[in-house]
């Protein structure tokens, strides 16, 4: 069918059909090539017979003291193009009004300590309405699955959470970041980079990715070392006959670890401290390296999954990115 677009729930509830999988991807507008993504995965899973809903809400919920509601982009008429060639079959556009009939909710969902670490440290609250609305807006569109990108991964984490913890019968699928040839992540903000704010935050992902790249030479290394017994015994031969480079490669298979976290944090802060002194500076709010079931920071011996994070501001624009890592795990 071709694309339709409501703002009521009663409008959106009629255009329910009785067979097939509805999917929901839920955006605060001003789409982009990432959401575009979401909806053609959304797309995918729910085949012909499904159907795709594109939720469009700017949540005044989660926008504290002195964030750029007002700001925030509105593009609708956009909006509707980009969901349609993606292949999304109704546009929910609801008001304020209709979220959130009488004003705001004396009754809200509560993010937990989770919610309070990294961007709920620096966003008191934030977490508490972007939950509330999610869980008004799953009643509301009623889908079997909803699709989250992996770049928000703690608002993706609260909301697998949340729909475990409270029972909400609807699969929760996360779908991988989207980035722009030169490696930003696509973000809604990005439009508001002058030409040399957006080299300065630039330095976002080239973080994540010495990390990244500093975890898979660690485990390189220490695969190395556990196929080649008695490296240390040869590292000293190689030396007593004069070949000192070969010793010191070798040396340093010898000695190398299965990958910690912190070698893997420092990486990452060695590009964050450069950053800092562009022009114009990256001002950092925080670099982590945290378990993505619970957003707390890993010790340097964790084995298994793990995210790496970052926040910052580049001149009056905040931007987050964040990689998933293994680690114990060779490659």
């Amino acid at each position: 069918m071709s694309l339709r677009m409501v703002t009521t729930a009663d409008e959106l509830h009629a255009l329910r059909a009785s067979t097939g999988t509805r999917a929901v991807v839920m955006t605060m507008g001003a789409l982009h090539e990432g959401h575009a993504s979401l909806v053609r995965t959304a797309r995918d899973l729910v085949g012909p017979a499904g159907s795709v809903v594109v939720t469009v809400f700017v949540n005044p919920l989660q926008f504290g003291a002195g964030e750029d509601l007002a700001r925030y982009p509105r593009t609708l008429d956009a909006d509707l193009a980009t969901a349609e060639a993606a292949g999304a079959d109704i546009v929910f556009a609801p008001s304020v009004d209709e979220v959130y009939p009488g004003g705001e909710p004396q009754v809200r969902i509560s993010a937990g300590p989770m919610g309070e670490r990294l961007e709920g440290t620096y966003r008191p609250g934030h977490f508490d309405g972007m939950l509330t609305v999610v869980a008004k807006l799953l009643h509301l569109t009623r889908p079997d699955i909803a699709l989250y990108g992996q770049k928000d991964a703690q608002q993706l984490a609260l909301i697998r959470r949340m729909a475990r913890d409270l029972n909400f019968p609807v699969e929760i699928v996360g779908v991988p970041t989207v980035r722009e040839e030169d490696g930003l992540a696509l973000s809604s903000r990005n439009r508001f980079l002058s030409p040399a704010e957006r080299i300065t935050a630039l330095s976002l992902s080239r973080a994540l990715f010495a990390a990244r790249d500093r975890l898979a030479a660690q485990q390189a290394l220490h695969a190395r070392a556990e196929a080649t017994p008695g490296t240390l015994a040869r590292a000293a031969a190689l030396s007593a006959i004069g070949e000192a480079r070969a010793a010191a490669d070798t040396a340093a298979v010898a000695q190398a670890g299965p990958g910690g976290a912190d070698a893997v944090r420092a990486a990452a802060r060695t590009v964050l401290e450069e950053a800092a002194r562009l022009t114009p500076p990256l001002a950092l709010d925080y670099l982590a390296l945290v378990d993505p079931a619970t957003f707390a920071e890993i010790p340097d011996d964790h084995h298994g999954a793990a995210i790496i994070a970052v926040a910052a501001k580049v001149g009056d624009t905040r931007l987050i990115d964040n990689i998933p890592l293994s680690f114990g795990v060779s490659p």
